[in-house]
């Protein structure tokens, strides 16, 4: 390189000192420097920028058309977004639970380590691959090199059927293109999705990003010819493919509901291995159970699937759903009569051994709150509310007629504060929902259950979901004597900051609050500023 000149970063030159042009000298090579501005505005922008913010970035970067069917597949609220976890770590769980697959993520230091504690928090035992960036190799694109390294190194066909690399915010906002990695390494499949924050609502959808994406490599790979079969794949019957992750006893409940119609549960999407993708495809009809799989769906329809909403729960859930996997794949009338016949009164008797009498309010975001809920009316309950993070969709519009018709208010995309204003106007029984709206009702001596633990951790089809949810729900009840008799012990001990015991009973002072939030806007105010310039 010549050292006549060196380019500054407007592209023009300036002579270095002592320094003359020779004409026999090398053509310059221009040296240009990275814009410090706006490498450390990009590389701290998922902890400071807005949605917004990151979403035009994003968009500018060449991300918009996945945004814009983002945006169709997973359609946001009146509200920013849900409460919830980082939607990322629902794709994160899927990948993690498949064997003979790789897992990697690029995002800053601390969404990846918040996003690794969780999934060992709930049981993972896998390694997380981590691709770090700074500020320099997230501007010049030195990270996309050091993904397609790290996807290289882990490329071993012995270990691996797939890798998956995932984008989180401010990777998919610099527009790091992973649609340029390889689509397969040494025979192993390489799968690359961007889960951004601004992007996708909630975790239980980023579930279905990976999902989706995973089925439609496999559909492309079936389309080229014959692929290899899972050593589970039935053979024997037609089988039905389930989508939405579910409790372990529910496919093997399902099955027994198909038998009599001479079919068989197939796959559960997400799978657990690649080849499971093969024969969820060749499904002769889709359940979707969980009805927020858009992307998933959009595969097993090119596939030429039909796509059943709704679940077996209750009498009335079950029969209808009898009917319409039966209608899609062909089944005589007398065979779905037979199944309704078989399952129907077990079903009925389960309920009414085991009847609630109490009024309730649902609310989660795993996305099965409205079959909760059906089953809960099913078994005698005034169900005024139910929320969902979810969006709606339409294979939730059979669970959203029953439940209208029969006086319930459904919430999509549902906010804490609609929560909350649910449990404050309804005063129920019993509020079944997310951590914070379990707070809010036991503070009111109301029982409550949480959500993802209490609820989804139980079967909900048929005879086995019948007696489950309400041996829960009854048990929560009955605590109510206990609850009264804590608040009654406790009255008087002041409520949120003026709980305790004090010398002095604190005094508000609106005027401190009003003056911190005045140097809150303030700061605010300023760090945009920076950032703009």
């Amino acid at each position: 390189m010549s050292g006549d000149h060196i380019r500054d970063e407007d592209g023009g030159t300036a002579n270095a000192a002592g320094a003359s042009a020779s004409a026999t000298s090398v053509a310059d090579v221009p040296v240009r420097f990275v814009d410090k501005g706006a490498a450390v505005a990009a590389e701290g922008a998922g902890c400071h920028a807005g949605a917004d913010a990151l979403r035009d970035a994003a968009a500018a970067a060449g991300k918009s058309e996945l945004l814009d069917r983002y945006a169709t597949d997973y359609p946001k609220g009146p509200h920013d977004q849900p409460q919830s976890m980082c939607p990322a770590f629902g794709s994160l769980r899927v990948g993690l639970r498949m064997r003979r697959t790789a897992t990697i993520l690029s995002g800053s230091a601390c969404c990846v380590y918040g996003l690794t504690f969780t999934s060992h928090f709930y049981g993972a035992r896998r390694t997380v691959g981590y691709v770090p960036f700074d500020s320099e190799t997230l501007v010049t694109g030195k990270l996309f090199e050091d993904i397609r390294e790290a996807v290289h190194e882990l490329a071993d066909p012995e270990r691996y059927d797939t890798i998956i690399i995932t984008n989180l915010c401010v990777p998919t906002a610099s527009g790091v293109p992973l649609d340029l990695l390889p689509e397969q390494i040494n025979g192993v499949r390489v799968v690359g999705i961007d889960v951004p924050g601004f992007g996708v609502p909630t975790h239980a959808e980023a579930k279905d990003v990976l999902a989706g994406a995973m089925l439609a490599y496999a559909r492309r790979e079936a389309e080229q010819g014959p692929v290899a079969a899972p050593a589970t794949r039935r053979t024997d019957v037609p089988t039905v493919t389930l989508l939405g992750e579910l409790f372990p006893a529910d496919p093997v409940v399902l099955g027994r509901l198909l038998e009599p119609m001479g079919l068989a549960c197939g796959p559960t999407v997400p799978t657990r291995e690649w080849r499971e993708l093969y024969t969820a495809l060749d499904g002769a009809a889709i359940a979707a159970i969980h009805p927020f799989y858009t992307a998933s769906v959009r595969e097993f329809e090119a596939a030429g699937r039909t796509v059943i909403g709704s679940a077996p729960v209750g009498v009335d859930g079950t029969a209808a759903w009898l009917d319409a996997i039966g209608d899609a794949c062909g089944i005589a009338a007398s065979a779905i009569g037979a199944a309704k016949d078989a399952a129907l009164p077990a079903i009925g008797g389960v309920l009414a051994a085991a009847p609630i009498d109490a009024s309730l309010i649902v609310s989660g975001y795993e996305g099965s709150e409205l079959l909760v809920a059906r089953l809960a009316i099913e078994s005698g309950a005034r169900v005024h509310y139910v929320g969902t993070a979810c969006p709606r969709t339409p294979w939730s519009a059979p669970d959203l007629e029953w439940l209208e018709t029969h006086g319930v208010r459904v919430k999509f995309r549902a906010s804490l504060e609609d929560d909350l204003a649910a449990l404050e106007e309804f005063r129920p029984d019993l509020a079944i929902g997310t951590t914070p709206l379990v707070q809010a009702a036991k503070a009111r001596a109301i029982p409550a259950l949480y959500f993802t633990n209490l609820i989804s951790a139980r079967p909900l089809m048929g005879v086995a979901g019948a007696g489950s949810v309400g041996q829960v729900i009854n048990a929560a009840l009955a605590n109510r004597p206990r609850f009264e008799k804590m608040k009654a012990f406790f009255e008087g001990v002041g409520d949120g900051d003026t709980s305790g015991i004090w010398s002095d009973t604190p005094v508000p002072r609106p005027e401190f609050a009003k003056q911190f939030a005045k140097k809150l806007a303030k700061q605010a105010a300023a760090r945009a500023s920076t950032a703009s310039t």
